[in-house]
């Protein structure tokens, strides 16, 4: 995607007019015109030079963005062939500093100050003017005899104060004819053609006033001196200059994250060089330069510690206040700070790779692109300031015919000129993209495109890979179990030395077991000595890898043969010699429990079992619970064999597993699971690229792989499961912030424009002055602007405010999908296990005495609060309620809780 910058425009007339003008380029595949950013995003082959002629030619200026096209990918999310937050070929420090600082530099607000020089200018002007033809001519305010008796002069002094007025705000009728000179009117054409409209009419008044006072007639003189609207003139262009110097002090705001995230690059590095310690500019670093950071300092970029400890404060990107440790070996990011010890690194990613510029990337990205629900608002703002033009003209020709007169047909004509607001309309979506988008940045949510936040809210059914989303994906120790005539630390020594020659997950696990008990002052119940002295003499040979069953070592004791050392699983152990009923029974155990059991012996003596597995993340339980209150069905999707899954799935609290599942198995479930509702797919490695891919919403765990990130358009940087829950809550937040905007932008000029052409004087005696208009308009903006404001205060995590879906899909609906097996002909033979459970996941009971929606919803709300009750369908016309069950319930609970209400069970079927 490529990203310019557009100038000129004022409304959202101008930003659908840009974006059809580029559109209509012949190579331009997408075109999408921000005019809360004043920028433009455009994908395909045309060539930028005839993209800025396209613009120029409507009427508007563009330019292109530095290092736009150095940085668009196919799907705007990085560099080119370069995955996002991945290390790989981009532009250097010095072009990413250029294009953060144009950047920084576009969202500048400019147009505040000239705007508020604006306002006091006219505000002096429109006093003087407000003093002669309000003050003295309704209330007898004094002037200089001069003007008092003379009324031509005090018309012309009136003329005068408002040419003055009208040419410091000539900017909106410069921008406004040259608009409808293209054929193309805006915003600033209505207030343009209303203002020019007063003081036409004013001028022709005023020849009449001379005519009166030539002529004597004091009837005349009277009635034109009554139909002055030079002060409209001058009023409409001074408070539509007050909205749009609020609208542009609230739109300041709403770019507040993104500007953040620009300010936080940082400065100076310190690199070593020869020993010595030189600083530079930030921008200068290169990938393998070596960079101290003092405590207190900002990491200049992405890097490994190669020496020292110290806390990180990595707020800045995730949000998370507590530092983080960081010792050798581990990751830093740029703009994190340093805020103990001193680290020394080595650069790895710089420029536009480091994470700091793939997020500000993902942002800006975000806030050029818009939302689907957008679309209702730029096909009415295509029409809008030519359909209100033909209204304030049809406007003047009724009230004529009618037999007002021309000066009241005009000024309800321009009432309805000055009323009317394209600008709401145009800023409901992107305003509200743009807060709920940095407020995301700010808590380590980060949406690749505005579509992807709406998409997120819509969410019904949340797909979960097992392996490093609920699960840690690191394999650990869960149980030590030694055999009768073995101990704890025997059994841990051997094990360590046959492992530690492994490259097997399995392998790691029991090693770092191993390691962790020997530095850990708490050592887990284990001789800290004795595991010491019993490896430090031992060693192993003729290591040798049995693929699916396990390995084999001599084991040696100062250098002489001591055994055989076996590992392995049950089936391969009990192969070579006699497993104690005991073990076995405990294995059978663990493997139910969806643990890994690992047997040892030494020669033919079984030492005993060291259980491995894949524990659940910390947040797992609690985040899988926020969904499900949120009324989204979890199902999880795994490689893993069924018995595993089943244990991890039933201990973090998902509702439905499909175990057993290939790469290319998972997109295909992730198909099928869309047919029945809006899916997400939360995964991490390279293998859930294809269901990433394939889901309404794809989200990636931030530290997963750079492919899953790729594929991805939502990516959570902190890591945790927690934020799909904020991710979806943040969007419909947005989204409902949208609805409110869209709402009032439609209600404001629907209920504004027929109060100002007149429509109510009739039935209500309503009217509107066009000065109240201008005021209505000023402010409607402002006040669509503030209300996306209130985003900022939105808390993510917070689930007081959680509500369920109102339709969320059926547990019965999601039992088919996952009863039926994807192979190549996406047809599994349905397990008696499935069938079992679809015949009793739901209950139909026959209730009689409801009458009313209210009744339903007691017995809804009685059935739903027993454990095991996921829902209940409660149908007061047709007497029944269907109950969908998680787990056994008995049917007398069920009956106890309805009759509790004061309604008869008749039957449960």
């Amino acid at each position: 995607m490529e990203q310019y910058t557009v100038t000129g425009m004022s409304c959202a007339a101008c930003s659908a007019r840009v974006e059809k003008a580029v559109n209509k380029v012949e190579g331009v595949t997408s075109c999408s015109v921000s005019l809360l950013t004043n920028s433009m995003g455009v994908e395909g082959t045309a060539d930028p030079a005839v993209i800025i002629k396209a613009v120029t030619d409507a009427g508007y200026g563009a330019a292109l963005r530095a290092g736009s096209s150095a940085s668009g990918s196919r799907n705007g999310s990085g560099p080119e062939g370069a995955d996002p937050l991945s290390g790989s070929q981009g532009t250097d420090g010095r072009e990413a500093a250029a294009l953060f600082a144009e950047q920084e530099e576009a969202l500048k607000d400019r147009e505040t100050p000239v705007l508020k020089k604006r306002l006091i200018s006219s505000v002096i002007f429109l006093l003087i003017l407000m003093y002669v033809s309000m003050g003295h001519g309704m209330w007898g305010w004094p002037l200089p005899a001069f003007f008092s008796e003379n009324a031509a002069a005090r018309g012309l002094l009136q003329m005068l104060l408002a040419i003055i007025v009208m040419i410091i705000n000539q900017r909106f009728f410069i921008n406004g004819y040259r608009t409808l000179f293209h054929r193309a009117p805006n915003m600033d054409t209505l207030v343009a053609l209303g203002s020019s409209a007063s003081f036409g009419w004013s001028v022709y008044a005023l020849f009449m006033i001379t005519h009166a006072q030539l002529i004597g007639d004091e009837h005349m003189l009277m009635h034109y001196s009554m139909d002055l609207y030079f002060e409209s003139a001058a009023m409409i262009v001074t408070l539509i200059t007050i909205g749009k110097m609020l609208e542009a002090m609230s739109k300041g705001k709403t770019t507040d994250a993104l500007k953040s995230l620009l300010r936080l690059t940082p400065k100076e590095a310190t690199l070593l060089r020869d020993g010595k310690e030189v600083v530079v500019p930030a921008s200068h670093v290169r990938a393998g330069d070596i960079f101290l950071v003092h405590p207190g300092e900002s990491i200049p970029a992405d890097g490994i510690v190669t020496d020292g400890q110290s806390a990180v404060d990595e707020s800045a990107l995730t949000g998370e206040s507590i530092p983080v440790d960081k010792e050798i070996g581990d990751p830093v990011s740029q703009a994190t700070i340093n805020r103990s010890g001193v680290l020394t690194c080595e650069a790895t990613r710089v420029g536009t790779d480091t994470t700091l510029s793939q997020i500000i990337k993902m942002v800006s990205d975000a806030a050029a692109t818009k939302a689907p629900i957008a679309r209702i608002a730029d096909k009415v703002s295509s029409i809008f300031v030519p359909a209100v033009i033909l209204i304030a003209v049809a406007t003047i020709v009724i009230w004529l015919l009618v037999g007002q007169d021309f000066s009241y047909a005009l000024a309800r004509g321009i009432s309805v000129l000055v009323i009317s607001c394209p600008c709401a309309l145009g800023l409901a979506t992107p305003v509200a993209i743009m807060v709920g988008n940095g407020l995301g940045a700010k808590n380590g949510i980060l949406f690749k495109n505005a579509a992807s936040i709406e998409e997120t809210g819509r969410t019904q059914i949340v797909a979960l890979d097992k392996t490093g989303t609920i699960t840690g994906g690191e394999p650990h120790v869960t149980d030590l179990i030694p055999a009768e005539n073995s101990s704890a630390e025997t059994l841990l020594s051997l094990a360590y030395l046959l492992e530690k020659k492994s490259e097997h997950p399995l392998a790691g696990a029991i090693v770092r077991y191993m390691e962790e008990t020997l530095s850990d002052t708490d050592s887990k119940n284990l001789s800290q000595s004795t595991l010491r002295e019993f490896t430090a003499d031992r060693d192993t040979t003729d290591f040798s890898i049995l693929p699916g069953n396990g390995l084999t070592a001599v084991l040696t004791m100062h250098g002489q043969k001591a055994g055989k050392l076996t590992g392995g699983s049950l089936t391969f152990v009990e192969s070579l010699l006699t497993v104690p009923e005991k073990i076995r029974d405990q294995a059978f155990l663990l493997s139910e429990g969806g643990k890994t059991p690992l047997l040892f012996a030494l020669d033919d003596q079984c030492l005993g079992m060291i259980a491995v597995a894949d524990t659940i993340r910390a947040d797992s339980r609690e985040a899988i619970l926020e969904l499900k209150a949120m009324g989204i069905r979890t199902v999880m999707l795994t490689g893993d064999n069924a018995r595993t899954a089943a244990a991890i799935a039933k201990e973090a609290g998902v509702d439905h597993v499909i175990a057993g599942v290939m790469p290319d198995e998972k997109e295909s479930f992730i198909r099928k699971l869309k047919e029945i509702g809006k899916t997400a797919m939360v995964g991490d490695g390279i293998n859930d690229a294809p269901a990433l891919t394939r889901a309404d919403t794809g989200i990636a765990i931030g530290a997963g792989t750079d492919v899953a990130i790729d594929a991805a358009s939502v990516v959570l940087m902190n890591s945790r499961l927690s934020d799909v829950a904020a991710a979806i809550r943040l969007s419909r937040a947005t989204l409902r912030n949208i609805h409110q905007n869209l709402f009032w932008a439609f209600f404001y000029n629907v209920i504004g424009i027929p109060l100002a052409a007149g429509a109510y004087i009739h039935f209500f005696g309503l009217t509107l002055n066009p000065m109240f208009g201008a005021a209505a308009m000023s402010l409607s903006s402002f006040c669509v602007v503030s209300n996306a404001l209130r985003l900022n205060l939105f808390s993510v995590h917070s689930t007081k405010k959680d509500r369920p879906i109102k339709h969320p899909v059926s547990p019965v609906e999601i039992i088919k999908v996952t009863a039926n097996q994807v192979d190549g002909s996406d047809q599994i033979p349905q397990t008696s296990q499935t069938k079992q459970e679809e015949e009793t996941m739901t209950k139909t009971m026959t209730i009689e005495g409801m009458m009313c929606p209210h009744c339903e919803a007691a017995v809804k709300k009685a059935l739903e609060a027993l454990d095991g009750v996921e829902a209940a369908e409660v149908s007061h016309e047709k007497g029944t309620a269907v109950v969908t069950l998680s787990a056994d319930l008995a049917d007398d609970l069920l009956k106890e809780a309805v009759e509790a209400k004061d309604y008869a069970v008749k039957g449960i079927a």
